[in-house]
């Protein structure tokens, strides 16, 4: 692959990296994607090892992330239905307030559906916290699988 190209693929793997933190972007389907075009035109055994190594990175996370923040949800007793009403309420608050909105929305809305499900402002808040602390469990996971493999494919152009 060409300097040009390999510049394309890291800009690429960059914005997936961000697209992880803000939660706008699939992110790690970004990072995996890019790094399968540059496996794919770069070609050869070390180029595929790297991507196999990356798919396996976020493999990982992904599995990994829903485990560990749904384990922390449960314990928090927030039911999905919560999580599916505050996860529509977020995608509307990011065309509403862009970026910001995201995260206001959704807390907004896991606060609001608690307290009418349970009628106790102290349980809902409790909920709440929950849900924020799950969001950023889910992100550092997708973050660490992202950057394992982003670091798979430095090493892959290192070596190729």
């Amino acid at each position: 692959m060409s300097v040009l190209g390999e510049v394309l693929v890291g800009l690429a793997i960059a914005v997936g990296l961000v697209g992880i933190v803000v939660q706008v972007l699939p992110g790690n389907v970004l990072v995996l994607g890019s790094i399968l075009v540059w496996a794919w035109v770069t070609g050869g055994t070390a180029a595929w090892v790297c991507f196999a190594v990356a798919a396996v990175a976020v493999a990982l996370a992904e599995t990994g992330q829903w485990l560990l923040a749904g384990r922390h949800m449960r314990r928090a007793e927030v039911p999905w239905s919560t999580l599916a009403i505050a996860g529509v309420a977020g995608i509307v608050g990011f065309f509403v307030v862009p970026v910001v909105g995201l995260f206001l929305f959704f807390a907004g809305a896991v606060y609001l559906v608690e307290l009418a499900r349970r009628r106790n402002a102290a349980v809902a808040w409790t909920a709440t916290r929950a849900a924020l602390k799950a969001t950023l469990i889910t992100i550092g996971v997708q973050l660490a699988g992202g950057l394992v493999a982003t670091v798979a494919w430095v090493v892959g152009l290192v070596v190729t």
